[in-house]
């Protein structure tokens, strides 16, 4: 006679989301960053985004079929991270930039360690590390909006503080950072669009506060505290904030569900630590912005962090 129980290790949960339904949520989450950036910046942008994320899901496709592995290429996986890998480049870089990007991305950034839900850095970030050492002329080459005079080339807020220009900074409002009249990557620099895509995964439950809150609010405290022109509590914090990726790094990368930790206390730890790198590496380094690298070398330390704040067994009692 069959037994009809099966009986499991526990927790025995349930849910009706899967990482399909999570995957195609951010990505409708993100494209309203998109479109404002390629209004901001011209039809280049989009043709950016698009080879970004074409180049991603081949690189999926093809690395799956050569380990003869299932194609998941339509779990929004790869989408995601060719979106965002787009959203972290300038608007005006040659369109062999994306993909080679891309590739490493998927390839590199996650194919090796076996596939979504092993890697051990955010893959995007790890496709954008790349072409930084690779090609830094090229990333570090900005765009103004196209509706200014000098559409060309310019830099971006963070870089003219960074080398000090404050005649250049002169005229740039806190609405200007807000909306995107400025130089930046194509999906960060309009932080409305941002705010409008975070709202809806609140909404859905698919990110908490925790990472998001406890890294801007670091950022912006030790901007405040330590990065004023006249001494202690003198820096502009609002600026630092609305400035460079931050808003896009906290909201939609650093919320990763792979690569940051499990438990609540963990994600507050988490978000603290990548603030105090993202200052550091703006305030002491030759670079003007450090939310990408904060992010990654955070990464690194998730399963630190998960194995001293794993949350209590159910059950467990401490003797």
């Amino acid at each position: 006679m069959n037994n009809p129980l099966i009986v499991s290790v526990g927790p025995h949960m349930r849910a009706k989301i899967s990482t399909r339904s999570i995957m195609w949520t951010v990505n409708l989450a993100l494209l309203p960053a998109g479109a404002a950036g390629v209004f901001i910046f011209g039809i280049h942008s989009l043709y950016v985004i698009a080879v970004s994320v074409l180049s991603a899901v081949v690189t999926e496709w093809a690395i799956l079929s050569f380990r003869k592995k299932e194609i998941v290429i339509f779990d929004g996986s790869a989408v995601l991270t060719g979106l965002l890998l787009a959203y972290n480049l300038p608007p005006g870089v040659p369109l062999w930039l994306p993909a080679a990007g891309s590739f490493f991305a998927i390839a590199i950034g996650k194919q090796v360690f076996g596939g979504l839900g092993h890697n051990i850095f955010n893959p995007a970030l790890a496709g954008r590390a790349f072409l930084m050492v690779s090609w830094p002329v090229y990333m570090t080459t900005w765009q103004n909006p196209r509706w200014q005079v000098d559409a060309i080339t310019t830099a971006t807020p963070l870089a003219l503080l960074k080398h000090s220009q404050f005649d250049l900074l002169k005229g740039t409002t806190y609405m200007d950072l807000f909306l995107g009249n400025r130089g930046g990557c194509i999906g960060e620099v309009c932080i409305a669009a941002l705010l409008i895509g975070a709202a809806y995964l609140f909404l859905k439950k698919y990110i908490t506060w925790h990472i998001p809150l406890t890294y801007i609010s670091s950022v912006a405290f030790l901007s405040l505290a330590f990065n004023g022109p006249g001494g202690l509590f003198t820096g502009d914090a609002l600026f630092f904030v609305l400035s460079g990726g931050l808003v896009l790094g906290a909201l939609f990368m650093a919320t990763d569900y792979v690569t940051s930790p499990l438990s609540n206390k963990g994600k507050i730890i988490f978000g603290i630590g990548c603030g105090v790198l993202t200052f550091v590496i703006r305030k002491f380094s030759g670079y003007p912005e450090g939310t990408s690298y904060a992010i990654l070398i955070m990464n690194a330390f998730v399963p630190v962090i998960d194995r001293f704040t794993y949350p209590k067994w159910f059950g467990w009692r401490k003797k």
